[in-house]
């Protein structure tokens, strides 16, 4: 029993901020599957991305103003900070769609966002685990799974890219293309950060 509780809400900041993170990368693949109206599909991502800011921005304040915390500070932190991240790349990703002008989606850039869009989906999964942080076990298979569509989302990007070297192709068009593809695989890899910040929780709090 504890003597002083512990303040429960980190867990609805978490779950709010992974929630905004899948919603980003929904949006996102939704703009990526059907690409038309972009300006205001890029403002609805800009928009998603900025309720997590205020998250992130209440998470923090509440952390300064916590005595007794369900987990260490600096988990905390990290966690609400790199979720935060992943928001951002994905926000950053749809702006590029917008003021590079692109004008026609590829095959590659759907897969790409395939696999962010199923990789948020895990995060947000592990995410709802850390209330029950004795079932660590449930949260490392959402980690590993997120390592695993990482190595997955690595590989398309390697080979969208190299396709844009292709004889022929505009260089224009190529360095726009390869901003865009690394961008969403920095989201992907901002997911990785998340789980690797979800397993030490979990193997620390078991």
């Amino acid at each position: 029993m504890r003597i002083i509780p512990h303040d429960e809400k980190f867990y609805d900041y978490f779950e709010k901020c992974a929630q905004q993170v899948v919603r980003g990368a929904v949006r996102l693949d939704e703009l990526l599957r059907n690409f038309t109206d972009v300006q205001i599909k890029t403002q609805e991502i800009k928009d998603i991305e900025h309720e997590g800011d205020i998250i992130t921005h209440d998470t923090i304040e509440s952390l300064n103003r916590t005595f007794i915390t369900p987990l260490d500070r600096e988990d905390i932190h990290d966690l609400i900070t790199s979720l935060d991240d992943v928001l951002d790349y994905i926000e950053a990703c749809s702006e590029r769609l917008f003021l590079f002008k692109i004008d026609k989606t590829t095959e590659e850039a759907i897969l790409i966002s395939g696999v962010l869009l199923k990789t948020t989906r895990e995060l947000e999964q592990g995410v709802r685990q850390l209330r029950r942080l004795k079932q660590a076990d449930a949260i490392i298979k959402h980690c590993a799974e997120i390592n695993r569509l990482e190595n997955e989302g690595d590989y398309l990007n390697r080979a969208a890219v190299a396709k844009l070297f292709e004889p022929n192709n505009n260089p224009l068009e190529v360095i726009k293309w390869k901003e865009i593809y690394e961008t969403m695989e920095n989201a992907i890899d901002r997911c990785e950060d998340v789980a690797n910040v979800l397993e030490g929780i979990a193997l620390k709090n078991t």
